[in-house]
């Protein structure tokens, strides 16, 4: 059990089944693009720690930029997505695969991919750590999932809770 703020955490996803399960969708991702340069846009904040792990297994010639969104406040959704920083790199005729640490109610991703193809990407694919299928609101294609999980709020490996968190090594739920 962690204590962060004035919730209690308990352990959920451990470092381990982590660790595997991110090496395996690096290969996966390195098959799908051999040959490929895509440009890969990564969620900050909460995805900086996955995306640093998921790349150092992708084998593919890319690139990799940042974009800052925020929908959440405390531990629920607002409903509402703020572009805090904006990708400075031109995706025209590009091959953009989104980064992301969890999808829950999909309007995250839904703003952020058609705000790719609007821009015209030549394709847009996202990469999720987590998936919360029982809280999606708007129907995402999401190619590659690392876990799908139970709609129940989760710190750590980047998540946060009111900005806390973020460096727990594991991912943690919030205790019942």
């Amino acid at each position: 059990m962690v204590t962060v703020k004035d919730k209690v955490f308990a352990p959920f996803i451990e470092r381990e089944a982590l660790n595997q399960r991110i090496v395996d969708m690096g290969r996966d991702i390195s098959r799908d693009y051999k040959g490929r340069n895509p440009l890969f846009v990564v969620v900050l904040n909460g995805a900086f720690m996955f995306a640093s792990d998921l790349l150092k297994g992708v084998d593919v010639l890319c690139e990799i930029s940042f974009i800052k969104l925020a929908s959440y406040e405390q531990t629920q959704s607002t409903g509402k997505v703020k572009q805090i920083l904006g990708l400075a790199e031109a995706v025209q005729g590009r091959e953009v695969i989104v980064i992301e640490d969890i999808v829950d109610t999909g309007l995250t991703m839904s703003q952020l991919i058609s705000q790719l193809k609007a821009q015209e990407a030549a394709s847009v694919e996202v990469v999720t750590l987590l998936h919360k299928p029982e809280a999606q609101k708007i129907a995402i294609d999401l190619r590659y999932v690392g876990f799908e999980i139970q709609n129940r709020f989760v710190v750590g490996y980047g998540l946060d809770y009111d900005g806390l968190g973020r460096n727990l090594d594991a991912i943690y739920v919030l205790a019942e």
